[in-house]
């Protein structure tokens, strides 16, 4: 997202700025958040030189973003909706792979050209490392069933979720290959989880 002050009004207008510039300066919830890490995520693959600014939370980087005091942040969109509503802050990707149903006009990162950078925030739940098989599986069967119950997927979609439920070896495999993926940009940063 970008500040309305900064000028920047698209995905495409802030890489310009950027590499303008030789810098941009960046906001985050604070470090090691998702925003931190995707934008180091964005560093590294587009070469931009972004600098970090972390903030202790969403509601100071939201009003230096306002005042212009940074001109972009990286965040989860939540929090963001009534200030794009009001054109107080400008979206400018969505970084999941599909479009938001919070702002389904925002276009995702992988429609601008950048599928390298899909990053999506997860929930998912674990257990200690050998769980018994038949508790695993009651779990993972309750959660499955609950996730799918309409009062639940409605409150889900109001905050801006979108529940898969999957297969315990998938979500296995999915969080290996997030491991994997942002294990080396994490580390290369200094970002201490």
């Amino acid at each position: 997202m970008a500040s309305k002050l900064s000028g920047i009004r698209s995905y495409a207008e802030f890489e310009a700025a950027a590499r303008k510039d030789g810098r941009i300066d960046f906001g985050s919830g604070g470090p090691g958040s998702i925003g931190h890490i995707h934008g180091e995520l964005l560093k590294k693959i587009t070469g931009i030189n972004m600098v970090h600014v972390p903030y202790r939370g969403g509601a100071p980087m939201t009003t230096d973003l306002i005042a212009n005091t940074i001109p972009v942040g990286i965040d989860v969109i939540t929090a963001y909706v009534p200030f794009f509503k009001s054109g107080q802050l400008l979206p400018l990707a969505v970084t999941g792979s599909q479009r938001s149903p919070l702002m389904p006009e925002v276009p995702t990162i992988v429609e601008l050209g950048q599928p390298r950078l899909v990053l999506e925030n997860f929930f998912g739940l674990s257990g200690p490392a050998r769980l018994p098989a038949d508790v695993v599986a009651r779990l993972h069967a309750a959660c499955n069933d609950v996730l799918v119950m309409p009062e639940i997927q409605k409150k889900l979609t109001e905050l801006g979720i979108v529940a898969k439920p999957e297969t315990t070896a998938a979500f296995n495999t999915f969080v290996k290959a997030q491991v994997d993926v942002l294990g080396p940009t994490v580390r290369s940063a200094g970002i201490k989880l």
